[in-house]
């Protein structure tokens, strides 16, 4: 919801990843043109207006996933917390009830030991992996994850190693 299509291809190619070819072994391109695969940008004015983008592109696109990048930018603009609460919760359940899995990104500030941005995101969502940057990894890998939470799965609780190649993001035994 911040970035333009373009920037967020350009991005994708520092990483090997060409969205105007091949990526991850597919022809991308062919998807995108066959509306199998959509990139857009969309800053709406309100989460109605969000609301309705989502679910026309998704009636428009027979979608079955869906990554909203970052949920964190309605807290800014539009609602006040506790309606955005109440928002966001009935959002994933329509998702869920259109059979849509959903990757949604939350920013947490730097330094936090918040689990998102405004303190409700980790408990509507059904998983919750944070992503960790480590500056000052001696020797090994900066970039780990960590499930906090997945509903309904026995998940590993250990924090494992990541890197982001052109064959994707390859996570590491912890």
């Amino acid at each position: 919801m911040e970035e333009a299509v373009d920037d967020i291809k350009a991005e994708a190619l520092q990483f090997g990843m060409n969205f105007d070819k091949y990526i991850f072994g597919m022809n991308f391109d062919k998807y995108i043109k066959e509306k199998k695969c959509v990139i857009e940008y969309i800053f709406p004015k309100t989460f109605s207006d969000l609301d309705y983008q989502i679910f026309t592109k998704i009636k428009e696109v027979n979608a079955s996933r869906l990554v909203l990048d970052s949920i964190s930018l309605l807290g800014f603009y539009m609602e006040p917390e506790a309606k955005l609460r109440d928002k966001v919760f009935t959002l994933f359940q329509r998702l869920k009830k259109h059979g849509v899995t959903a990757l949604i990104v939350s920013e947490i500030p730097e330094d936090s030991k918040a689990l998102s941005r405004f303190g409700f995101e980790e408990f509507v969502a059904d998983s919750v992996i944070i992503l960790h940057y480590l500056e000052y990894a001696a020797g090994g890998m900066p970039r780990s994850l960590i499930t906090r939470k997945m509903r309904r799965t026995d998940h590993g609780t250990d924090i494992y190693p990541f890197e982001i190649t052109d064959k994707g993001i390859v996570v590491k035994k912890g």
